[in-house]
């Protein structure tokens, strides 16, 4: 059968289906059997996300989704989950008085039914659960709440779910279990998964839920080992934080494919500079580098390494033993671009940058950090990977694979001009229809500027002079579902925001457009204040679009 499919990027397709149910079958089928190049498939509440490796891929894709017969849902569903609650939620009384049910009417109807888990959500191992009954169904709290415990068993619209930690919060409270739903010491860290089965069941005890805080921060703990440690207590084969400058953290090429337990692909926000500065050291292009956000980083080496800078423009510096840079002395100064040695006990300081954000560090080696489901990252969003480096943190550097030769310099890839307008190709998002006729046509007529606000998660956008924000021509929200990489989403303020590593994986937001992979490494360096231009282009060609 035909379903309506819109695209989201060059690369990923959004399916809009009927039902919920039709959502756990379709989302069942892709994942039990993806489809050739297919990288994630993300359920949402009428919508699955699917994301392809290449254009090639999701046009091959497209064609191959309206021909599947997805079968029968229940066919597909997994386990069944059992969770002990509490029911002593602050809102209880609330929603059995929005219900009609009464706070005991509320516990009997929540236990009293199956849950299936229909997708994931903003954190990770938080699932939406749905039973297709309306008995349940509340409104979210008109004032959401800043802190909602761990463990908080909690209704919203159609929806139930579970908080697996300590965050903001505007659903309904009604009790709470100390069961984690996210745990990284298990083989599958979420308890609950897309097509699992919940039933709940009410227990009298009074129990705790402050084990359930710090299952999401595994891998934090490895980086702050040398924390304080004198040089000549540092071992070799590590490169000491003296200064971590803005933000320095940890990167790799992220871990994709986790979309449905509610984490981000996160990585390098610029990959293409940290691809490169693996490149010149000998490294494989998903090796470990230190991201570092507008330069002010001093990294002392304990032992001999090899090394190289790519990314934002700064001016490099060595300096023997305890001499500070820009002192004088035996200083060197190796290139931006080309791979340099840095000897045992010599310091290298990054200059503040002249041009891009973000530069990127490469060691030899990598940095050997433990991985945290696969990835090295630190991701913002969701709370995995290492801490965030700080003075004192020793970084271990892994062996260099043999045979491996570092590489020749290289010219730069960055594609940024201090004061000059940038300009980032967009293809329609899978919302535009949201924004009328014109809607495309102001997003791409005016410039916009970077604001100061931007980070990781995304590239914040204010009108540039004599500009306007964009305007939405349907009323009503939009149910949340998957985005990619570049969407451009817009809130009810009108000023977009482009979603860059850290995004999150779904999003409530219409998104208008969307900038292709290609010019993402453009978005990550622009710097606070920089002009920016949206040109459509064709989505094959990516030349300028004529419509």
């Amino acid at each position: 059968m035909s379903r309506p499919i819109r695209w989201a990027g060059t690369r990923a397709l959004l399916v809009e289906l009927p039902s919920l149910e039709a959502v756990v079958a379709l989302h069942g089928v892709l994942a039990e059997d993806p489809l050739p190049g297919q990288v994630e498939v993300l359920a949402a509440a009428e919508t699955v996300l699917i994301r392809f490796a290449s254009r090639a891929a999701a046009l091959a894709g497209r064609a191959a989704v309206d021909r599947l017969d997805v079968g029968d849902a229940r066919a597909l569903a997994g386990r069944t989950v059992e969770i002990d609650v509490v029911y002593d939620g602050a809102d209880l009384a609330e929603v059995g008085r929005l219900t009609g049910l009464g706070p005991d009417g509320v516990v009997a109807a929540h236990t009293g039914r199956l849950w299936t888990a229909a997708f994931g959500g903003f954190a990770p191992g938080f699932s939406y659960l749905a039973d297709g009954e309306p008995a349940l169904e509340v409104p979210r709290r008109n004032i959401p709440r800043t802190a909602v415990p761990a463990g908080s068993v909690a209704l919203a619209g159609r929806f139930s779910a579970v908080y697996p930690r300590r965050s903001p919060g505007g659903w309904q409270l009604i009790g709470h279990t100390t069961q984690p739903m996210w745990d990284l010491s298990r083989e599958s860290p979420a308890l609950i998964r897309p097509g699992d089965r919940v039933r709940f069941t009410a227990v009298r005890e009074a129990i705790s839920v402050e084990a359930t805080e710090a299952t999401g921060a595994a891998g934090a703990d490895q980086a702050s080992e040398g924390d304080g440690a004198r040089p000549a207590d540092a071992p070799a084969g590590t490169l000491e934080v003296l200064d971590a400058g803005l933000q320095s953290l940890v990167q790799d090429l992220g871990r994709p494919g986790l979309g449905d337990l509610g984490v981000s692909a996160s990585g390098a926000a610029d990959a293409s500079s940290a691809r490169q500065a693996n490149r010149l050291v000998g490294n494989a292009p998903g090796a470990a580098v230190v991201e570092n956000l507008l330069g002010s980083l001093r990294l002392r080496a304990h032992g001999d390494h090899v090394l190289a800078v790519a990314g934002a423009r700064v001016d490099l510096e060595i300096t023997p033993g305890e001499i500070e840079p820009g002192q004088g002395g035996p200083a060197r100064h190796p290139s931006q671009d080309a791979p340099f040695a840095l000897l045992d006990g010599e310091t290298l300081s990054l200059g503040a940058a002249t041009a891009g954000l973000r530069p990127y560090v490469a060691v030899r080696g990598g940095v050997a950090v433990p991985a945290v489901l696969g990835s090295r990252s630190t991701d913002a969003m969701s709370g995995l990977g290492p801490d965030p480096l700080a003075a004192g943190m020793l970084l271990p550097v892994g062996s260099a694979r043999p045979g491996q030769a570092v590489g020749e310099s290289e010219p730069t890839a960055l594609r940024i001009t201090p004061g000059a307008v940038a300009v980032l190709r967009v293809v329609p998002g899978p919302r535009e229809d949201w924004f009328g006729a014109d809607g495309l046509s102001r997003l791409t007529g005016q410039e916009w500027t970077a604001s100061s606000e931007s980070n990781r998660i995304g590239l914040r956008l204010t009108a540039g002079a004599g500009g306007r924000p964009l305007e939405r021509v349907r009323a009503g929200e939009l149910a949340s579902e998957g985005a990619v990489p570049g969407s451009l989403q817009v809130p009810p303020s009108g000023l977009p925001v482009v979603f860059l590593a850290d995004h999150p994986v779904t999003g409530g937001y219409p998104v208008i457009a969307a900038v292709v992979p290609e010019d993402l490494p453009v978005a990550a360096q622009l710097p606070p204040g920089t002009a920016i231009r949206f040109q459509l282009v064709d989505p094959d060609t990516l030349e300028p679009s004529s419509s």
